[in-house]
């Protein structure tokens, strides 16, 4: 179970950027990590056309961002390709990293209940440090919540 103020939990998956992410325990920058359910689907897209829209300014406070789903490279290289994501996705198609990250769990919808990806969003210092966990999130306004707790926790 992650928590805030705590060591954020290494990791390495497959990215889009053609090579392996590895989390350490010290970044280049603070890093945006968010885990989302399925490539293409109204939430998701909205969500990372959002993040997309806001990168510039990310990029400026030295923030990156990275988005992790179960999808595969394939399926995430043309999400990339047709919405022009400037930030990599990374590929858990294991869920080890969700489980890791507590972003698996149980979901229900139209009364059926399964396992699947929470919708979760972890903003992780440059030293490794978690300073905040969104879970739960809901899509609308969630970046722009997102952006205005970065400005003022850094």
């Amino acid at each position: 179970m992650i928590k805030e103020n705590k060591k954020a939990p290494a990791f390495k998956l497959p990215s889009t950027d053609g090579k392996d992410f590895e989390l350490k325990t010290k970044l280049p920058n603070h890093l945006i990590l968010y885990f989302y359910p399925k490539d293409n689907t109204p939430g998701c897209t909205t969500e990372s056309v959002e993040f997309a829209k806001n990168y510039k300014t990310l990029q400026k406070m030295k923030v990156d961002v990275i988005g992790v789903s179960k999808d595969s490279i394939e399926s995430h290289k043309k999400f990339i390709d047709k919405f022009k994501f400037p930030f990599p996705l990374l590929s858990d198609e294991t869920t080890k990293v969700l489980k890791l990250y507590d972003a698996w769990g149980e979901k229900s919808m139209y009364g059926k209940k399964f396992m699947g990806i929470k919708r979760t969003t972890v903003f992780i210092n440059n030293k490794g440090i978690i300073l905040k966990i969104w879970n739960n999130v809901k899509v609308k306004d969630h970046v722009s919540e997102v952006m205005k707790t970065i400005k003022e926790l850094i």
